[in-house]
């Protein structure tokens, strides 16, 4: 893979509902987190085609199955898979597949990973502790990822990185970021963190 862009200057655009000529590097990553964390919003930030959603209402036996703590005013969920493609300077093309983010979807999960390459795993920091199923499935899956902390506008600002870390019990070489998920150039940020991780891991050379 060669090496991320440095800027998220004129990025997105690109591309076109067609891969561009230069396209080098195709390349698989999921997008994940619990649920409402804002994977669909950022896929849909960034994405150069019209992403693809599977979102559904929220029923009354939904509501009773899925924890809706932090996040009561969610009316719609991904049932199945959201879908977006971007791409990158020095020929790097991104499809990004968005995950659901409840336990009842776990079955999908092995399906949707089959083939990515990495994962940024969005995190709410008003409700950590609801990322840490997803964190554990990522790690099951031995993929590479980066942590993305998705900047709502009531969430705490309190707490340091090194808090932030280790709460999470990450790595130390796990990237840790924060974005907008409502803005492009945000976004395109935190997955750039995630590229540039898959180029430094030692593990690039056999994928």
């Amino acid at each position: 893979m060669a090496s991320a862009p440095s800027s998220t200057s004129d990025i997105r655009g690109t591309g076109g509902m067609h891969l561009p000529d230069s396209a080098r590097h195709l390349v698989k990553i999921l997008v994940t987190g619990p649920f409402g964390v804002g994977k669909t919003t950022l896929i849909d930030s960034v994405s150069e085609i019209r992403a693809l959603h599977t979102e559904e209402q929220l029923s009354e036996a939904s509501a009773r199955m899925d924890d809706l703590d932090g996040v009561r005013e969610k009316s719609t969920t991904t049932v199945a898979i959201d879908f977006g493609r971007i791409s990158l300077p020095g020929g790097i093309v991104l499809y990004l597949f968005g995950t659901p983010g409840q336990e009842r979807f776990r079955p999908l999960w092995d399906d949707i990973a089959y083939g990515a390459l990495g994962a940024l795993v969005l995190v709410d920091s008003r409700r950590i502790d609801a990322s840490f199923d997803v964190l554990g499935l990522v790690e099951e899956t031995g993929l590479p990822y980066a942590v993305a902390f998705n900047a709502f506008p009531d969430a705490p600002s309190h707490y340091t990185g090194e808090q932030l870390r280790g709460a999470l019990d990450l790595e130390p070489g796990t990237p840790m970021v924060t974005c907008d998920a409502r803005d492009p150039h945000s976004s395109i940020d935190a997955l750039l963190a995630l590229v540039q991780h898959l180029i430094d891991d030692p593990r690039a050379e056999n994928r």
